[in-house]
């Protein structure tokens, strides 16, 4: 049997039963997509009942409040993939007369679709043969045939898309597709797979020569910056708070966040306090300044490591824009602030 064969065979007796995988419809494919995106199956599942059950339609979604939409992405990471969501949900509706692209190519002009996404939907919605290239598919293919190029590389993903498309079946690409991502999504892990029990066992090159701890090769490391955040949350005589919305394109853009002093490093009372006290938005009537966590909270992202501190300060006055503790549950915050106000605010 060749490998694509096999390989369907396989999936057929071990794929995982997935609200997505029981349609062509475009538009449930398509969140999925989007969500399942630098996102594990198990976190992202949650995330797209929520989706599909508030806005059940691409219309729905393109009605939609952004702020609505973020509140329901949040903790998900990576917000840009709720606002390109969200914004090519307004351009089907509003430009394509609510149509869905029907080809790989139309797909690409999607807000927040790229190469992967544009060839997944276009393979399991209309069963066009292209083929998708993405972590698993680089790790299997790496993998079976022993292939060593840089995955880093622009040149490597025009090679291994090269040889996903001699693989695919040309009349069954979706269920190629499905089984080539659920393979290595369930089998070919990225650490310790259980090789003795791999339908590819005699026929896998990197098995065979001991490189499966090597491949792929990826040569380029992600470099990480270390930011510090001291977040201010004021408390006035009302038992009001004070929030401000993130418009700098960086991390967290259009989420809600209380008053911010970024420093260079961690620092302590001596340093912080002053500088409040000195800020003028915060008003002239601080009554207490307290450290709530000593030790920082450290919250990673994909590129930054953030080191968070909260600092309740207590008002005599009160806030003329300040946000009551029911009106915060409308509000879409970066996670660790939304936990923070489960665990600490107002209280």
């Amino acid at each position: 049997m060749t490998f694509s064969n096999v390989l369907i065979q396989w999936y057929l007796q071990n794929k995982r039963d997935l609200p997505w995988r029981n349609t062509s419809d475009p538009y449930p494919i398509w969140l999925s997509e989007i969500i399942l995106q630098q996102t594990r199956v198990a976190q992202g599942m949650p995330y797209f009942y929520s989706f599909f059950n508030q806005f059940p339609t691409v219309k729905h979604l393109a009605q939609a409040d952004e702020q609505q939409v973020l509140k329901l992405w949040q903790g998900l990471g990576y917000y840009s993939r709720a606002r390109n969501l969200h914004q090519a949900a307004k351009h089907i509706t509003e430009e394509l007369q609510g149509v869905f692209p029907n080809s790989y190519k139309g797909l690409l002009e999607l807000k927040g679709v790229g190469e992967y996404t544009a060839a997944a939907i276009a393979s399991f919605a209309y069963n066009e043969a292209v083929p998708v290239v993405d972590g698993n598919v680089f790790r299997v293919l790496s993998r079976y045939f022993g292939i060593d190029s840089d995955i880093s590389l622009g040149k490597t993903k025009k090679e291994f898309t090269a040889l996903a498309a001699e693989l695919l079946p040309k009349d069954q690409p979706a269920l190629f597709n499905q089984a080539i991502m659920e393979f290595g999504a369930l089998q070919c892990v990225p650490k310790s797979p259980t090789c003795s029990e791999c339908v590819f066992n005699s026929s896998c090159v990197a098995l065979q020569k001991g490189l499966i701890g090597t491949l792929p090769f990826k040569s380029k490391k992600l470099k990480v910056t270390y930011r510090y955040f001291n977040y201010i949350v004021l408390n006035d005589s009302s038992g009001k708070t004070k929030l401000q919305q993130r418009t700098d394109k960086g991390i967290w853009f259009n989420l809600y966040e209380f008053p911010l002093i970024e420093t260079q490093q961690v620092e302590g009372f001596e340093t912080i306090a002053p500088l409040i006290q000195a800020d003028a938005s915060f008003g002239n009537s601080v009554v207490s300044i307290e450290e709530i966590n000593p030790i920082s909270i450290v919250h990673k992202l994909s590129h930054q490591h953030l080191y968070i501190k909260f600092w309740k300060v207590r008002l005599s006055d009160t806030l003329v824009d300040g946000v009551g503790a029911e009106q915060l549950k409308a509000f879409p915050f970066p996670i660790v602030i939304h936990n923070f106000i489960g665990e600490e605010v107002l209280k």
